[in-house]
């Protein structure tokens, strides 16, 4: 038998590469449903508005509800999970997710929907901290960042495709049985969870990488290195929601219809999703750094090129902005893992994604304050100067975040 054969039929590979397939669905299918579960909420405020008599003002709260406890609780998530273990903490949430609709559409009043969504919420926080760690373990070292680039895109797979069949089922059913189906769907998912992420046990603290990143960093204090990476994160992730609230009045601005501004929309998102993918394999060819420079530094220039083009041409650069709006993300989330020691990933992804989801939420509120004083052009003007505060930044993490090779 030649070398490449007992290679090939090695055990101990055959059984890495079933682990490896096994965390990627895991992870990938957990992003796709809780993303779809979070954005499938917007298809539902307008029912019940209808439903229960709700002004604008509770609908926002509802929806704030549910992402404000999202993004509270990612951070004990994580905590949690670094005790009782990814596989049961993530089957969990997914279950609480999925719990969470199927109250919804048994709600009778607005109390019941309360709980429900904070339930759902709760669920949710789950899975942005303990898929991200997973994925990262399962695909240690060079190839982490493509790995966490395609699941970062598997989420905008759900936002599209879980809303699109919950809108199906609406065609053929009320909204109660509807949002009860689609909450089944969680509990079916949660048990599929628990029984397909691998268990690696506890990662062994190694100390090569620490005295890696503590001999090349002599322009960076390793242990400044992630705070670094999480302000990058929170500018990148204020300038996509600070761009997104601004555009549709922009384009307006140039003449466009209301079924306009919606395919524009459409135009960034699919670009977005794009980006995530694609930046993350550029991010592994060609460093995190110089992909960082690239792409906010892309994202600056289109949206500064956006304010003066005539409304055919703004539609044409629209899915670019998107590759680079959103293409960031993708190299930030996949550098994580390179900065924080393997047992505390989990606890790292948390901080992480808090902290960017917050940044998104509070962007609007402050940029909004600005619009109305400078108007909008100006703000966006202030929106691409500010993302290139990412640029000095990322020079700090340069030591540590050497290309290494794939």
């Amino acid at each position: 038998m030649s070398v490449a054969s007992e290679h090939v039929l090695d055990p101990q590979l055959l059984a890495a590469k079933r682990d490896e397939r096994r965390a990627a669905g895991v992870a990938c299918g957990a992003h796709a449903l809780h993303d779809g579960y979070t954005d499938l909420i917007y298809v539902m405020l307008p029912i019940w508005q209808k439903e229960f008599g709700l002004g604008y003002a509770e609908l926002g709260l509802l929806r704030a509800l549910f992402s404000g406890t999202m993004a509270g609780l990612q951070i004990p998530s994580g905590l949690i999970a670094e005790r009782l273990g990814t596989a049961a903490i993530l089957a969990l949430g997914t279950a609480l997710a999925g719990a969470g609709y199927c109250v919804a559409g048994a709600s009778a009043g607005l109390g019941l929907l309360v709980v429900a969504l904070f339930v759902g919420g709760m669920g949710a926080s789950t899975q942005h901290p303990l898929a991200s760690s997973l994925m990262a373990r399962a695909f240690a070292g060079p190839r982490s960042m493509k790995a966490l680039g395609t699941y970062n895109f598997a989420g905008d797979i759900g936002k599209m495709t879980v809303p699109a069949a919950a809108s199906l089922l609406l065609l053929v059913m009320s909204w109660r049985p509807a949002l009860a189906l689609l909450g089944a769907l969680g509990l079916v998912a949660a048990v599929a969870i628990f029984v397909l992420t691998p268990r690696y046990g506890a990662d062994i603290v190694s100390k090569e990488p620490r005295q890696t990143m503590a001999g090349g960093a002599h322009g960076a204090r390793p242990r400044f290195a992630f705070p670094v990476l999480l302000t990058i994160g929170m500018l990148d992730s204020a300038t996509r929601m600070g761009f997104l609230l601004f555009l549709p009045f922009l384009l307006t601005a140039k003449g466009a219809s209301v079924p306009t501004v919606g395919l524009a929309l459409t135009l960034v998102f699919a670009g977005g999703a794009v980006g995530k993918l694609v930046c993350a394999f550029i991010g592994a060819r060609i460093g995190a750094i110089p992909t960082v420079w690239l792409t906010e530094g892309l994202t600056a220039i289109a949206i500064v090129a956006l304010l003066p083009l005539p409304l055919e041409a703004a539609l044409l650069v629209l899915p670019l902005i998107g590759i680079a709006l959103n293409g960031t993300s993708s190299v930030l989330y996949g550098s994580v893992p390179d900065l924080v020691a393997p047992e505390r990933r989990a606890r790292a992804f948390s901080i992480f994604y808090t902290g960017t989801i917050g940044a998104g939420a509070l962007a609007p509120a402050i940029y909004g304050v600005v619009g109305d004083a400078l108007g909008v052009s100006t703000t966006l003007l202030v929106v691409a100067a500010i993302v290139l505060l990412t640029l000095p930044l990322s020079l700090v993490l340069r030591p540590v975040l050497a290309r290494r090779p794939l």
